[in-house]
């Protein structure tokens, strides 16, 4: 593979999550050379390397071939391995990918739908692409989002839902929405739902969802949803720290990566299933719910940045779930610019 490229071995996953479960028994001996190889399926010769490619991604392991090993601290590794029994029964279980470093997730997932992945399988599958560090990351209009390794979540959903590409915003919303319960079901705090796809804090964005399509005329093939949330950063630089944060910044304290994932897709499984169970019932859920966790929605003064720019007071979603503003020359209709408060 290329650099940007970098796969995680699945013996990896293995060799974590046996490292994890002797670490919860507490246990005052090592987990020996013997167990650890068979644990992770390698040569007791690849124990060595297994934990030299542990250390490269932030895990603390000590030990030797002769004295065995220990995790010295909790991982926070959102390997297949370790996410599995935390999103079982959800459309993505079997289908996590994990990468030290990639380009794009949603690079990565978008060539995936094209080569037809999983297509032999139901349209309810889906399956996820997360990095510890994206190295092309971007956002709507081509923006770059900066990915520190370790600090955020990175990752990008491949769906197949049963829409047409004009209720493709409804997935896009619903997408925010599962940040927004997701961050709360970890952390405690709240989202703020800018729309139409970013998430803030403080008046400072901590996440960014892009979502992109492969469709015909009247049938989406598939939808691949990118989002990128600020975690655990502990500051950033200058040209951002006025209008970026992270939740370690919010709350001042560090989160589990993994859960804060784990939450996520189980969220967004159970938005796409609402829809899958009855589009109506769902569209009206979630243009409501927007609603609710979104200070720009209803009576906010803002600035809009299409067809020139405009000004204006907001007045909810309509029906299709884009952005009404009443201006001086009259309500206006969103499509597609970002929006700021004045």
């Amino acid at each position: 593979m290329s650099e940007e490229t970098l796969q995680t071995d699945a013996r990896l996953g293995r060799a974590l999550v046996a490292l994890e479960a002797w670490r919860a028994r507490g246990s005052e001996a090592a987990l020996g050379t013997s167990e650890w190889a068979t644990a992770a399926s390698v040569a007791e010769g690849d124990a060595m390397k297994l934990a030299r490619q542990l250390r490269e991604l932030g895990v603390e392991v000590s030990g030797s071939q002769a004295e065995g090993w220990r995790l010295l601290s909790e991982a926070d590794l959102a390997l297949p391995e370790v996410l599995g029994p935390k999103i079982a029964g959800t459309i993505f279980a079997g289908g996590v990918h994990h990468f030290a470093r990639i380009g794009s997730t949603n690079a990565a997932a978008m060539r995936a739908g094209a080569e037809g992945f999983d297509a032999d399988q139901s349209t309810d599958r889906g399956a996820v692409w997360v990095a510890e560090e994206q190295t092309a990351g971007k956002g709507r209009a081509g923006h770059q989002w900066k990915s520190n390794p370790g600090d955020g979540i990175y990752c990008s959903a491949l769906l197949r839902p049963r829409l047409s590409p004009a209720d493709v915003i409804i997935l896009s919303l619903a997408a925010g929405l599962a940040v927004v319960e997701a961050v709360h079901e970890v952390t405690g705090l709240w989202g703020d739902l800018r729309w139409p796809n970013d998430v803030l804090m403080g008046g400072r964005k901590f996440c960014g969802i892009l979502t992109e399509l492969n469709a015909e005329v009247t049938r989406v093939r598939y939808v691949v949803v990118g989002m990128g949330l600020n975690v655990n950063n502990p500051e950033f630089p200058p040209e951002l720290e006025a209008i970026a944060t992270s939740l370690r910044i919010q709350a001042g304290k560090r989160f589990s990566r993994v859960e804060l994932v784990a939450a996520l897709l189980r969220a967004l499984d159970r938005e796409q299933a609402a829809l899958h169970n009855g589009l109506g019932a769902a569209r009206e859920s979630i243009l409501r719910r927007f609603e609710k966790y979104s200070s720009y929605c209803c009576g906010c003064a803002v600035v809009v940045e299409e067809d020139g720019g405009y000004e204006g007071v907001t007045r909810g979603l309509d029906d299709r779930g884009f952005l009404r503003v009443e201006t001086l020359q009259g309500m206006r209709t969103v499509l597609s610019g970002g929006v700021r408060k004045r």
